[in-house]
């Protein structure tokens, strides 16, 4: 949904909807075959992301992509290693029978075949003419950027259904975003930062370009209480639920009193020049001193922005804030767990470590935790019910809550992002060795203590072959040393009885922290940035002059 424009929708006996059938097998017409229904199977073992959106790809008019009228001058196929009689799938359609939408040929595709695809055991029966995509065509990810682009043409669409903005600070129009602050210091766009080790995270592992540049706030050698703001462009909300979710990489540097306040500012109407700002989270923590990820639940009903603010603490400084790669999306955010330095974790383990993430609480109050195992050759993840504040107040056995988990590719923008994902969803009568798997931790699970808490945990569930080591290399699955690993659990119990699930809901949290003149001000003003620089009113009017009596002379 990031990346496209086409929605899927419940049935209500239009004639031209898809039917999703569950038969022996994974199949689909190529396009609207009949003027009712159509049928598409999603058979026994293709419950797998890529290959429903491979089916629906198929419905929605699309062909395999190895079988362009140009896939020769990309890939060869080996017909003598072919099962006898599925050669008809490796045939090529001429220029005249199919579009591909003018975009290059897509080893990434969700709709090109594997190297071994109807091998008969002789060898593979796709080559491909630049051997570094060999092991990745057939990948089992998802849509690539490319298929996503395809789709909007085809269907000539220029928005998807959730994206709403992005940035990583590489062009000098900072995406239209706006930046102020009360004197002559501010937010600045920057390639590094002199004293700390901070570089751009766009291009983070990669060799730095001339465009790589990130956002830094200093609260080195200020006073307590300076601030500046950062502003994004307005946005308004297309969706149904009214739920967005902020994502952005910080790097803070500063000292732990120091703050990173988080508003929207939401417009009533046309008229309302100055909104009304809302506080939605707040980053104050020792410094890290490295990039982090972090995800803010956002509730905004009309047309919005969000508002970075930076603070300066009580305490000395020797550094401050720093910001890469926003997203803005209408969905709901996920749980977020970055394991630090993991490139050296799975080089120093021995096979068979276990890791564990944090505890998570469900938007409906069921505590969770998720465990990795690495072993040789693949790394498993499992996820267990853990006892709870909201215990008493639940349903028991936990009743089809569907959990899903990405490993993030962490590619800067999110449309073009290919994250590894698995569901499962919680089945109230599943048992385990005689014990029911998702009923609660206090009646079933093993007691411990964690810091100064006593908890019980439940039964892991999960996949074992999750991960294979060979696909972490393929995407940006790590960067900077460190892999990302995304959760939620969403109740879709609502769909046993109906074709739809209501709006989730944003929790609203409350802080300790009280309106200040320069909060209280209006939206900033793009002019009040110059280059990268944020200034006052007065040194902007200078520069304007300055400015003008160039392009005068």
């Amino acid at each position: 949904m990031q990346s496209y424009c086409v929605r899927l929708t419940a049935f209500r006996k239009s004639p031209k909807k898809r039917n999703s059938l569950k038969i022996a097998r994974c199949w689909s017409s190529i396009g609207r075959k009949f003027a009712g229904a159509q049928a598409l199977s999603i058979g026994d073992g293709c419950g797998i992301k890529a290959l429903i959106e491979h089916l629906f790809l198929h419905a929605l008019g699309f062909l395999h992509e190895h079988t362009r009228y140009d896939r020769d001058d990309y890939v060869t196929i080996n017909f003598k290693n072919i099962i006898t009689g599925y050669e008809s799938n490796f045939n090529k359609y001429r220029e005249n029978q199919t579009t591909t939408e003018d975009t290059p040929y897509d080893y990434y595709s969700v709709m090109h075949y594997d190297k071994n695809a109807f091998s008969n055991g002789n060898g593979s029966t796709i080559i491909t003419k630049r051997p570094e995509f060999q092991d990745v065509i057939g990948q089992l990810l998802g849509m690539s950027e490319y298929d996503a682009i395809k789709l909007n043409k085809l269907y000539k669409c220029n928005s998807s259904i959730s994206f709403l903005d992005h940035c990583s600070f590489d062009d000098e129009s900072l995406c239209q975003m706006s930046v102020c602050s009360a004197a002559d210091y501010g937010w600045q766009r920057v390639k590094s930062v002199s004293g700390i080790n901070v570089n751009d995270h766009t291009y983070l592992g990669k060799e730095q370009n001339g465009t790589s540049f990130f956002m830094h706030f200093s609260t080195k050698a200020r006073n307590q209480g300076d601030a500046a703001r950062m502003e994004s462009k307005k946005m308004t909300p297309k969706r149904d639920c009214k739920v967005q979710c902020l994502q952005f990489y910080y790097h803070h540097s500063g000292n732990e009193s120091d703050q990173l306040n988080i508003w929207i500012r939401e417009y009533q109407n046309e008229a309302d020049s100055r909104g009304t700002l809302r506080l939605m989270d707040q980053i104050t923590e020792p410094p890290g001193n490295y990039w982090k990820l972090h995800h803010v639940p956002l509730n905004a009903n009309k047309t919005f922005q969000v508002v970075f603010e930076a603070r300066k603490g009580a305490g000395n400084s020797s550094g401050g804030f720093s910001l890469d790669d926003i997203n803005i999306s209408e969905t709901e955010c996920p749980h977020t767990w970055q394991i630090r330095d993991f490139e050296k974790v799975l080089k120093n383990s021995v096979s068979g470590t276990w890791m564990f993430s944090p505890l998570f609480y469900s938007s409906d109050g069921y505590r969770f935790q998720a465990v990795l195992i690495l072993y040789q050759n693949y790394l498993s993840i499992y996820v267990r019910l853990v006892s709870g504040v909201y215990d008493d107040q639940l349903q028991w056995p936990c009743p089809w809550r569907q959990i899903t988990f990405q490993m993030l590719d962490q590619n800067p923008h999110i449309q073009k992002r290919m994250s590894s994902e698995k569901s499962f969803t919680t089945d109230p009568s599943l048992i385990y060795s005689n014990v029911s798997v998702w009923d609660n931790p206090r009646k079933t699970g093993t007691q411990v203590v964690i810091g100064n808490e006593t908890i019980y945990l439940g039964i892991f569930w999960g996949y074992e072959y999750a991960i294979m080591k060979e696909d972490l290399t393929k995407r940006e699955f790590i960067k900077g040393g460190d892999i990302i690993f995304l959760f939620t659990m969403q109740d879709i119990s609502g769909l046993r009885q109906k074709n739809s699930l209501p709006c989730p809901k944003v929790t609203v949290k409350n802080f300790n922290i009280s309106f200040d003149a320069v909060v209280k001000q209006g939206q900033c003003a793009t002019s009040d940035c110059l280059g990268i620089f944020c200034t006052s009113s007065t040194s902007f009017l200078i520069l304007l002059v300055v400015c003008f009596r160039l392009l005068v002379n």
